[in-house]
């Protein structure tokens, strides 16, 4: 599918900003752009974007709920309760239960934590999960990456003598659970200044005001920091604000003293050897072992593992979410085919604003996967469901702009369960309402979604020549990660270059371009990738001028450059 090109340039008011910006950095121009567009509007702004201080935290306890959390839990630690850390099955929940688990054992013993079985209790508090509580003597358990929407089950603990500190990011319903604390910057009525936290930055916000309440150094906690900005990451939520904060923070300590779990996580990957670990590491390589434990078999072995202290048996913990891991990728990849076939013979997709597939055989673990592949394959919402314990249980997810949590909500009274956020919805529902389903989610999304939403986009942020991609201008550059939502990696427009008469093509099926370009103006040489851009190989051959649009890549082993291409236009086109 062709991408439209976006050029995006500056309001007057911020051609201002630029403006005043480039008295402090006269020799990259560029850059006070970049930081007029991402709403950078002093030098002293630019100084906390490109050096991000943990000082600049909020307070924990302006979160409502706040101190009546910090005050139950040090009830429970002055009376030697039994405490459960409960967290979701996934990356963002796995890491938010490491993350508690091994701050309070620093200061405390009497602790547990469970991670539910996706297949035999699934997503949120379970009835199972209360019983062994109560069967263990556990009186309070926190939750973390869920229980927003658990009222019932929360009720239900309270008839066994359990209390609830939940923890979580997602979006609440009208009735909350009947717990002694929430803590959720998503609330209705919460004034706390910044709504985006991982449910794993929800934990980290509760043990800061434990450390606090309590006098504690915070350098124990910050230790962890490596697990907060995973989680961040794969839970795909703005790296703005205090997102931008620890994640800047966590990625440090990943890539210089990670805990004992995430440096064994880091070997297998064979990342042990990379001079910088960066977001995509995460995403492609970090996150995804992760997950796997979650998904084929249970989340309580990834705990284990991001909670070991010998290393030793933490690298035997993470080659074992390896084997999950590659496990996975198969059902992967042979779910997503069978998904793909039923899609080309049974759905007019070109008719079609949303996606909506079901298979009573596939593996639950796998189908958030191939909602994902389909948004991006497909540039339409997509929903994929199964068949589990009764119900079709499936997942949702969306592309750029599009609320696919309102979506899903227009059809609540066909639901059994469902829970999430924006981008990504987890639901339920009984398998005769599917094709009710179906319909009005697509109608849903056909009314509300805009034309722009279902076509690829790429949006470039502004002009470049290759003469202004100086030291100084990609060390300023350098400074803008961690790039993800909410700060995305600048895209450059470039026009009329020229190969310079190496580029060829490579990847297994000569699918791609490996180029060596040069500009009309400076005559510079510099090295791109164009992934699955091979038709163009014979107009980039003939010699004529086309325009690029890229991002800027640091090699992984030495200072040069290269352009990892979005983007080319024919001047003939």
């Amino acid at each position: 599918m062709t991408s439209k090109w976006n050029y995006l340039p500056l309001t007057p008011e911020q051609e201002l900003i630029s403006a005043a910006l480039a008295v402090n950095y006269p020799q990259c121009p560029t850059i006070c752009r970049l930081l007029a567009q991402r709403g950078v509007t002093s030098t002293a702004d630019a100084e906390k974007f490109f050096k991000p201080s943990m000082s600049d935290l909020h307070d924990p306890f302006m979160m409502k709920d706040m101190h009546t959390a910090v005050d139950r839990l040090n009830s429970a630690i002055g009376a030697k309760e039994k405490i459960m850390i409960y967290g979701d099955y996934d990356v963002d929940g796995i890491t938010a239960v490491a993350l508690v688990y091994r701050f309070l054992m620093n200061y405390y013993s009497g602790l547990d934590y469970y991670i539910p079985d996706r297949y035999d209790e699934g997503y949120g508090i379970s009835t199972k999960s209360i019983d062994y509580a109560a069967e263990n003597g556990i009186s309070l358990i926190i939750t973390l990456d869920c229980g927003i929407k658990a009222v019932e089950m929360i009720d239900y603990a309270h008839s066994k003598g359990i209390d609830f500190i939940i923890c979580d990011h997602h979006v609440p319903d009208n009735k909350l659970p009947n717990a002694t604390a929430i803590l959720n910057p998503k609330l209705e009525d919460e004034t706390y200044p910044y709504k985006h936290l991982s449910g794993c930055g929800v934990g980290y916000k509760f043990m800061q005001g434990f450390a606090i309440s309590n006098d504690l150094d915070m350098t124990e906690l910050n230790s962890l920091l490596d697990l907060v900005a995973v989680s961040i990451v794969s839970d795909i939520v703005p790296i703005t604000g205090e997102n931008r904060i620890l994640t800047f923070h966590g990625m440090h300590r990943l890539n210089t003293n990670p805990s004992v779990g995430m440096r064994a996580i880091i070997r297998v990957c064979q990342l042990h050897n990379r001079r910088n670990i960066d977001i995509n590491d995460i995403i492609f390589k970090i996150g995804p072992r992760i997950n796997a434990s979650g998904r084929m078999e249970s989340g309580e072995k990834a705990v284990a593992l991001l909670v070991a202290r010998d290393y030793n048996d933490a690298f035997r913990k993470s080659k074992e979410l390896e084997e999950y891991n590659q496990t996975r990728k198969e059902l992967d990849r042979r779910t997503t085919d069978e998904a793909n076939e039923i899609l080309q013979t049974h759905i007019d997709i070109d008719n079609r604003r949303s996606i909506v597939v079901y298979n009573k055989d596939w593996h639950k673990g796998i189908i958030g996967i191939v909602a994902s592949r389909f948004t991006e394959h497909y540039y339409r919402p997509a929903v994929v469901l199964t068949l589990s314990d009764g119900l079709a249980t499936g997942s949702a997810r969306s592309v750029q702009g599009f609320d696919v949590y309102k979506a899903v909500e227009s059809c609540r009274d066909l639901l059994e369960n469902f829970g999430g956020h924006t981008y990504a919805v987890g639901l339920s529902l009984k398998e005769e309402h599917i094709k009710e389903f179906t319909q009005r989610f697509e109608d849903y999304v056909a009314q509300n979604i805009k034309p722009t939403q279902i076509t690829p986009q790429i949006d470039i942020d502004t002009e470049l020549q290759f003469s202004e991609i100086t030291p100084e201008f990609t060390t300023l550059l350098r400074n803008f990660n961690p790039f993800g939502p909410g700060n995305e990696k600048p895209i450059f427009l470039t026009r009329d270059v020229y190969d310079y008469g190496t580029s060829r093509l490579v990847g297994r099926n000569q699918e791609h371009l490996r180029l060596e370009l040069v500009d009309n103006m400076s005559g510079r040489i510099i090295n791109g990738i164009a992934f699955n851009k091979h038709r163009y190989y014979e107009y980039i051959k003939s010699g004529k001028p086309f325009d690029i649009c890229y991002t800027i890549e640091e090699s992984l082993h030495n200072d040069e450059i290269q352009l990892t291409i979005k983007g080319i236009r024919c001047h003939d086109e």
